[in-house]
C-alpha cells in the first residue's frame, strides 16, 4: 500500500490552477417556504407537499410581500385600537341600557319542543349514564367529522392519501368513543332468585 502512494505522479498532488477572477458568492434564493402554514411542520428537502398534513408547499414571501404584510398588520392593529377606544368612550351603564329598551333574555320564550333537547331529557329517554352519553355524543361527532372530510377534493394522489388518512383518524376516534361509552354504561342486574 505504501508503495502505491509513492509511485503516483506529482501532478496528482498539486492544487488545481484557478484563474484569478473574483468569485461572487450569492445567497441562495429561497423560492419555497420552509415550514407548513397549516401544521408548522418543516418541509422535506425538495418536497411539494407537507408530509404531515398533505397541504401544498407555498412559495416563500419575498421582502416586498413581507413588508406589505407588516404594513397591513399595522393598519389592522391601529383599527382595533380605535374601535376599542370608541367602545370604551360609550356610556354603557344600566340607565343607558334601559333607555335602549332591549328585550330582556329572561322574558323571551323558547319553543315548546326545545325541552326534548335538554341533556337530562335525552339521558332519561335513552337510558344511558352521563359518561356513557357523553362518549356516545363524541362518537357521533367523530363520525360526522369522517363524513365531512369526504367533502374535501383531492387533486393529486398525495392529497387523496392525506384525506383517507384523516378519515381513518376520525373513524378510529369514533370507535374509541363508542367503546368507552359501552364500558362506561351502567348495567342493571337482574334480581331473580
Amino acid at each position: 500500500m505504501a508503495e502505491a502512494a509513492q509511485g503516483t505522479q506529482q501532478e496528482f498532488w498539486r492544487p488545481p490552477v484557478q484563474p484569478m477572477e473574483e468569485v461572487v458568492v450569492r445567497e441562495p434564493a429561497v423560492s419555497m417556504a420552509e415550514a407548513c402554514h397549516r401544521c408548522g411542520t418543516e418541509f422535506l428537502l425538495g418536497s411539494r407537499f407537507c408530509h404531515t398534513c398533505g397541504s401544498n408547499r407555498p412559495a416563500a414571501m419575498s421582502s416586498v410581500t413581507r413588508a406589505d404584510a407588516v404594513a397591513v398588520a399595522n393598519v389592522w392593529v391601529r383599527f382595533v385600537h380605535q374601535v376599542q377606544s370608541a367602545v370604551k368612550a360609550l356610556p354603557l351603564n344600566k340607565l343607558a341600557l334601559n333607555k335602549l329598551k332591549l328585550p330582556a333574555f329572561g322574558k323571551m320564550k323558547a319553543p315548546a319542543w326545545l325541552h326534548y333537547l335538554h341533556f337530562h331529557e335525552i339521558k332519561d329517554r335513552v337510558g344511558l349514564s352521563t359518561a356513557s352519553l357523553i362518549a356516545f355524543v363524541i362518537g357521533l361527532a367523530c363520525v360526522a367529522g369522517a363524513l365531512l372530510v369526504g367533502l374535501l377534493t383531492a387533486k393529486t394522489f398525495v392529497d387523496w392519501q392525506a384525506i383517507q388518512f384523516y378519515r381513518v383518524e376520525w373513524l378510529l376516534a369514533a370507535t374509541a368513543a363508542f367503546v368507552a361509552g359501552i364500558l362506561l354504561k351502567k348495567h342493571e342486574r337482574d334480581d331473580r332468585d
